[in-house]
């Protein structure tokens, strides 16, 4: 029988709303908390988060607490559930109000726009370097994780008991969560997999077809775990739910805001038409910026990652992106750079 504990879930959007919702599910207690408290309201009165995760109920365990003092006093864990952009400011907010036993675990993706850092980087930064500390990743819709349709996650520590603790705490019978203890090969896993979808995105919406879309989703898996290994990470977990299995996932589903951006774009949208129509965060566009900096400072060879960009942020037209890749000089598949 595994112990119950008080988790509280910090973000009350999509995701961080399915992840409370399945940890309540589970048997713990659980708090969710999140800056909005008109939004914070409406949970509470609606009991289902009709805005960013609608026809999933809470269960009559999940406390939605507008206080962030009172939802952190007595968490076992933090989770924390907020786009790349607001990592570290969220930190800082609940910096305060850590006990001396609390643990930390994220599922934020991405790299740190301003400073290529990793999340459990700025963890360290904000937080210390002590504090127990986990990422959860993986091939996950919030949507169908809230419906409580089987579905694989990856929680990786450096502890690999508290891995498992998480893993167990998360589980049930329509979520299995596997444990891992390469924190950076999920995290880069999670980041480059939201560029790549954009690009897939863009290749279905201007109709190049199957070909063109497993093509770019198994050279873009080299790119990610060639920028996961140059820093420091396994590349077994790239063979993995947090990266293969995720990055599948979002190059093959509209569920993905990733891959609706890359849809919109080749349509004729910009990038601001494009973020106005889906209406939630697109990591994948900051990611874009990101890893094109991350990858040139580890001179990592990245070249689906760089049209991307270079679409996104240089205003290279799509179909000529796709043709300069095509060009590109022929090389051994395995060869590096290739």
């Amino acid at each position: 029988m595994i112990a119950s504990r008080t988790i509280t879930v910090v973000g009350a959007g999509s995701w961080g709303t399915a992840l409370a919702i399945q940890l309540a599910r589970s048997g713990h207690r659980t708090v969710l908390w999140g800056r909005e408290e008109d939004h914070l309201d409406r949970l509470e009165e609606d009991r289902e988060n009709q805005q960013f995760l609608p026809g999933a109920p809470f269960p009559e365990s999940l406390e939605v607490q507008p206080d962030l003092s009172a939802a952190l006093k007595s968490a076992d864990i933090i989770l924390v559930a907020v786009p790349s952009h607001a990592f570290r400011a969220v930190l800082e907010s609940i910096r305060p109000y850590l006990g001396a036993n609390t643990r930390l675990a994220w599922a934020t993706k991405g790299f740190e726009l301003n400073t290529g850092k990793l999340p459990h980087q700025v963890v360290e930064e904000v937080l210390g370097e002590t504090i127990p500390k986990a990422v959860l990743s993986g091939p996950t819709f919030a949507r169908e994780v809230g419906a409580g349709l089987p579905s694989a996650m990856t929680v990786a520590a450096t502890d690999e008991n508290y891995a498992r603790e998480l893993a167990e705490s998360i589980s049930s019978e329509s979520f299995r969560a596997y444990t891992s203890t390469d924190i950076v090969g999920v995290e880069v896993g999670g980041a480059v997999k939201n560029v790549l979808a954009i690009g897939a995105g863009i290749c279905d919406g201007l109709g190049f077809g199957a070909n063109t879309r497993v093509a770019l989703i198994t050279r873009g898996l080299v790119e990610m775990t060639r920028l996961g290994v140059a820093l420091g990470a396994q590349p077994a977990t790239f063979m993995g739910l947090a990266g293969m299995g995720d990055l599948v996932l979002t190059c093959t589903d509209n569920q993905s805001r990733n891959r609706r951006m890359g849809l919109a774009l080749a349509d004729g949208k910009t990038v601001e038409e494009a973020e106005k129509e889906i209406r939630q965060v697109v990591e994948g566009v900051k990611a874009a910026e990101a890893v094109h900096h991350v990858a040139r400072e580890a001179s990592v060879e990245m070249p689906i990652c760089e049209q991307i960009y270079r679409i996104l942020y240089e205003g290279a037209d799509p179909r000529e992106a796709v043709t300069a890749l095509m060009q590109r000089a022929l090389k051994s598949e395995f060869a590096p750079g290739g």
